[in-house]
């Protein structure tokens, strides 16, 4: 099995940052309030994007880039969720942080190929996630999330559902949210981003990670770092599925490790799947960490989600 060691990498002194191919939980941070970055990246957020779009008024625009750019230019990495094309203040946003080090961009109000290809024109080499919020936006995902520059897809739920007039219980998104995954896997990106859930309450938090999941999600919004511990957990691999890779493995090597019939590819493929990411989440797996590895057959590409 690959292991993926480089999957958590160190940030700043502020703790670790993932991988953003594997990363779950992307806290969102008003850029307004530079006094809430340091708390942000010592959370357990996987990826802090540090927002100077939805969360900024008109009127605090300029202040809040400007908070930006100090904190990058202070040494730390992180992302930005800067406004979408065609607002006053794409441009200036992009300006300022061609000339930062950072982690990468969200961009706002994506809705065609041109979005991501100009804002991709200004900042070579910088990964972009296309948050797609609108119907328009979703009419043209599969372009969008195949276009060269396109890095993950995000769902901007809030704004969907305001243009859309769609109401919050999850049957009535299933139909958007299988559009990202299909249109994640078919361009071969890491699969999609979904959007925030509004509210303090725990379970409220859990049962909608675990709707993302359901749908083949595997990052998500958060609005506080008090929601990534949730957020992480519902989009790891649980206790039980450890155990049924393990089991599975121990049984396979104990027939002969040969395929046996037309179930065992996909089966090696998910439980290949299922410890690489435990792994690559530090989450414990002493039990086959501690054997010898039997040489198994490597899991169908298409199967993986980085």
């Amino acid at each position: 099995m690959k292991d993926q060691a480089t999957a958590e990498q160190p940030d700043s002194g502020h703790g670790t940052r993932m991988d953003p191919v594997l990363a779950r939980s992307w806290l969102l941070v008003n850029g307004s309030h530079y006094d809430r970055f340091a708390p942000a990246a010592a959370s357990r957020a996987d990826i802090v994007v540090l927002d100077i779009e939805d969360a900024v008024a008109p009127k605090d625009k300029v202040a809040a880039r400007e908070n930006v750019i100090r904190w990058l230019g202070e040494g730390n990495n992180d992302w930005v969720r800067v406004n979408g094309f065609g607002t006053p203040w794409w441009a200036d946003d992009l300006e300022a942080l061609s000339k930062a080090s950072l982690g990468g961009v969200m961009l706002a109000m994506v809705e065609s190929v041109d979005h991501v290809t100009e804002t991709a024109k200004r900042l070579p080499n910088v990964p972009i996630v296309a948050l797609v919020e609108t119907a328009r936006g979703l009419e043209r995902i599969t372009e969008i999330a195949a276009t060269k520059g396109t890095f993950r897809l995000a769902f901007g739920i809030g704004d969907f559902r305001r243009d859309t007039g769609f109401g919050d219980n999850p049957t009535t998104l299933a139909y958007a949210r299988s559009r990202f995954t299909i249109a994640a896997k078919a361009a071969h990106l890491p699969s999609a981003i979904d959007g925030p859930t509004v509210g303090s309450s725990a379970l409220k938090l859990s049962e909608a990670t675990a709707v993302s999941a359901e749908f083949g999600m595997t990052g998500k919004i958060c609005l506080t770092p008090d929601q990534c511990p949730t957020v992480n957990e519902g989009l790891s691999p649980s206790p039980e599925e450890i155990s049924w890779a393990k089991e599975f493995f121990m049984e396979y090597e104990r027939d002969g490790g040969e395929i046996r019939n037309g179930s065992d590819l996909p089966r090696i493929a998910r439980a290949n799947k299922i410890l690489d990411l435990a792994r690559a989440y530090g989450i414990e797996v002493s039990e086959f960490d501690d054997v010898d590895e039997p040489a198994h057959i490597p899991a169908p590409s298409d199967t993986y989600h980085y």
